[in-house]
């Protein structure tokens, strides 16, 4: 058995092997956010053979302000429940894990495509915003615990519809990314800039609120856009020290990925191009450490996992171009 074909404890939820298929949005839902047929028949595909270890599904938005585009997927009231349950099923027929990820787009949502006003850490334009794009309005402190009890009944439903557990999205520039980035935490109050106990508040109010519907002993995890790769922003040395509180709060499992640049690493093309992030994350914690980035060959996903770069790696474009990808790297590496 190789390391990629071992099996790994996270909290209550044991996996099979390393290997997971992160979160990749697909806009098959409904213009209502509720599952689809295409959307279940494509994580039927997907899970098919069980050969992942864990899967977690595309972003969900938790309320309509936070919706990011059209297509999404939501979670953001109880109606959307029968639809995820049944797409639970569907993986777990295939005898797969499945998380779901909750999310709120913050400053990256569009009033077009919400119909709300856009919300964020600060009226700051997004890095890379298009020109012409309207300032978000500044989160006031009941704006914030609304949005964390939105979280928190969003978690509710992803346990009541059967999800092995859930994940919390604070990366690619959404609204939790936009409280830890400085690049557009502004805020001069609690939640502010001038610490990075400020910048996290935010996250650990969700973990607690999120906790407190589902419980401790489900499993919780939050993926961190751990560096945003541009001047000013947030480094990996920010993302160490925040990373250590998570586990304290309790989370059992850490997600890394890019901050304002995305999924993607500017001027690298190297597979597994996050891990000096996730490297210098594992060493600081004692939870499992995932790492997406880049990764298309399993020699690779091997290599990265027997360097001690992280416990999990995320394969997404391979697997998103071939079902197949799982089948044949689990029987390579048997």
């Amino acid at each position: 058995m190789t390391f990629f074909n071992s099996p790994l404890q996270a909290a209550n939820l044991t996996l099979p092997n390393r290997l997971v298929m992160p979160p990749m949005a697909t806009s098959k839902s409904g213009n209502d956010g509720m599952v689809t047929r295409e959307l279940c028949n494509y994580y039927e595909e997907k899970s098919r053979g069980g050969h992942i270890g864990l899967i977690i599904t595309e972003h969900s938005y938790i309320s309509p302000e936070g919706k990011a585009s059209k297509g999404q997927l939501s979670i953001s009231d109880n109606g959307s429940i029968p639809g995820l349950r049944e797409l639970v099923s569907v993986i777990h027929r295939n005898n797969t894990k499945v998380m779901a990820q909750i999310n709120h787009a913050g400053g990256a949502a569009k009033r077009e495509v919400t119909g709300c006003e856009v919300i964020s850490a600060g009226a700051v334009h997004m890095p890379r915003a298009a020109a012409g794009t309207p300032l978000p309005r500044e989160m006031t402190a009941s704006d914030i615990l609304r949005v964390t009890d939105d979280f928190a009944r969003a978690a509710g439903r992803a346990k009541e519809a059967g999800f092995d557990g859930v994940e919390i999205h604070s990366a690619h520039g959404y609204l939790l990314n936009q409280f830890f980035s400085p690049l557009t935490n502004r805020r001069t109050d609690s939640y502010g800039v001038s610490s990075l106990s400020g910048r996290i508040r935010f996250h650990l109010e969700v973990i607690e609120a999120v906790l407190s519907v589902v419980g401790s002993a489900y499993p919780l995890a939050l993926r961190l856009g751990a560096c945003d790769y541009m001047e000013g922003g947030t480094t990996i040395e920010d993302s160490v020290s925040a990373a250590i509180e998570f586990e304290k709060a309790g989370i059992d499992l850490l997600d890394i990925s890019g901050g304002f640049c995305g999924y993607v690493r500017p001027g690298s093309k190297e597979q597994g191009y996050f891990s000096e992030l996730t490297e210098a994350i594992k060493k600081s914690v004692t939870i499992p450490v995932i790492l997406t980035g880049g990764i298309v060959d399993v020699e690779a996903a091997e290599r990265l996992l027997e360097q001690n770069k992280a416990d999990l790696i995320g394969v997404g474009r391979a697997i998103l171009k071939d079902s197949t990808w799982a089948e044949k790297a689990m029987l390579t590496h048997a």
